[in-house]
């Protein structure tokens, strides 16, 4: 039995069946898309945490085991690359040793869409509860998301 070794590049190699005497082309693998914008809190990956999407803003409501107590909470705003945005939730003067361009690979992340305000972004701790809100750009009239009825949709991310 004869095994063939896999290339160890990433490319694709393409046979012409219209022209086989043309030579195969080489066609790079690209990622398939980039998220322009992620919000990153600071609780295990597999933390509960709400999410709220209404027509004005998300809203992520998670329970913390005293981390809210220590201080109080702050978002950052880091750009990773022009246009590609990360919005970090950490503790004013965090002692935990975290830093920002570090990466966590176990923590909780949420891709935002297009239609957020990152620059906008709130943060509160009630009782607990640590309460993200990431405002949204404004939609036009007659949009189709709500009908402007305010309705929302709550979405559980386990």
């Amino acid at each position: 039995m004869r095994v063939h070794p896999i290339l160890n590049n990433n490319a694709l190699i393409h046979h012409h069946h219209r022209n086989p005497t043309r030579e195969p082309g080489k066609n790079l693998r690209r990622l398939p898309h980039i998220f322009n914008r992620v919000l990153e809190l600071p609780l295990r990956s597999e933390a509960d945490v709400a999410v709220e999407e209404k027509s004005d803003c998300f809203r992520f409501t998670a329970e913390t085991d005293g981390l809210c107590d220590d201080g109080e909470m702050r978002a950052y705003m880091v750009e990773i690359h022009p246009g590609i945005t990360k919005i970090v939730v950490r503790t004013n003067g965090s002692s935990l040793g975290l830093s920002l361009d570090e990466l966590e690979l176990d923590v909780w992340r949420f891709r935002l869409p297009e239609s957020t305000r990152p620059e906008l972004v709130t943060v509160d701790c009630v009782e607990g509860a640590l309460i993200v809100m990431v405002p949204k750009i404004a939609e036009e009239e007659g949009g189709d998301f709500g009908q402007g009825m305010g309705s929302g949709r709550l979405v559980l991310v386990q």
